[in-house]
């Protein structure tokens, strides 16, 4: 790797241990004003310190986030399709340039192995790992999963080795029973997806079981943003993520700092 790629990375992984935890803060791209991101600026001031990195796509970036922010970025960079049509049918919405001078530390783009459009998207990481290579900007693949798709670790295993193969820097994708061995045959470092909002102590042990199985950390949105008191989750997963703490432990902080805010 180049030295830009490797100082990039570093920005989004934490050296001190390898994890990180990401604020996912992208889905508007596809869904339009998501509960919890109707105000984009509102949601993230509070809480964008306690994120190693937010993730976001460049409109967001530009209109609700303040420029001396100091908070790592990954740039969502593929796009095009919306709820009301295939969201497979992606391609690559931002240009490596533009997002040199949004000075981000990676992009992410999705991928959908098994899809209809599964050539085109994976086709789409490979452009975008040569842009990234030759600009020293580290790749973030999502491995997206459809309605028919069965989130087990073949197939999850499947989607990250290949992501891994065509160059991806970092993949991010679900958890699932077996995760160890998702983790154990990807070469590039894994963060789970939050997914679907679900009561805070069960978004707690599904980061806590990640981290146990290898996962280098979290990029959790609805179950942050959409919580009672996003301020309190995040430092509650950071807890996990960072500090090695158990559910129970990171639990007992999310109730005392819910009810100190």
């Amino acid at each position: 790797m180049s030295w830009g790629l490797q100082n990039r990375l570093a920005h989004i992984i934490k050296p001190k241990n390898n994890r990180t935890v990401m604020l996912a803060i992208d889905h508007g791209y596809f869904l339009g004003p998501t509960t919890g991101l109707e105000k984009p600026r509102k949601t993230i001031e509070p809480i964008r310190d306690y994120a190693d990195t937010l993730m976001l796509t460049r409109g967001i970036l530009r209109t609700s986030v303040d420029p001396l922010c100091s908070t790592p970025i990954v740039l969502r960079v593929s796009g095009g399709t919306s709820i009301l049509s295939p969201l497979s049918n992606e391609g690559i919405s931002v240009d490596m340039e533009e997002a040199i001078r949004l000075n981000v530390s990676g992009v992410a783009l999705s991928i959908f192995v098994g899809s209809e459009h599964e050539r085109q998207s994976l086709l789409n990481l490979t452009k975008l790992v040569d842009q990234g290579e030759r600009y020293g900007i580290p790749v973030l693949a999502v491995t997206a999963v459809g309605r028919e798709m069965t989130r087990d670790s073949r197939y999850l295993g499947l989607c990250c080795r290949i992501a891994a193969e065509l160059g991806a820097h970092i993949v991010k994708t679900y958890y699932c029973e077996g995760f160890e061995k998702v983790v154990e045959n990807c070469p590039v470092p894994i963060v789970i997806a939050g997914g679907k909002k679900v009561p805070e102590r069960d978004a707690l042990q599904l980061a806590y079981q990640a981290i146990q199985c290898g996962a280098c950390g979290v990029d959790m949105g609805r179950n942050i943003f959409q919580c009672e008191n996003p301020a309190a989750m995040i430092q509650a997963v950071r807890a996990i993520v960072h500090e090695n703490k158990n559910v129970g432990e990171a639990y007992d902080l999310f109730e005392s700092l819910r009810r100190n805010y």
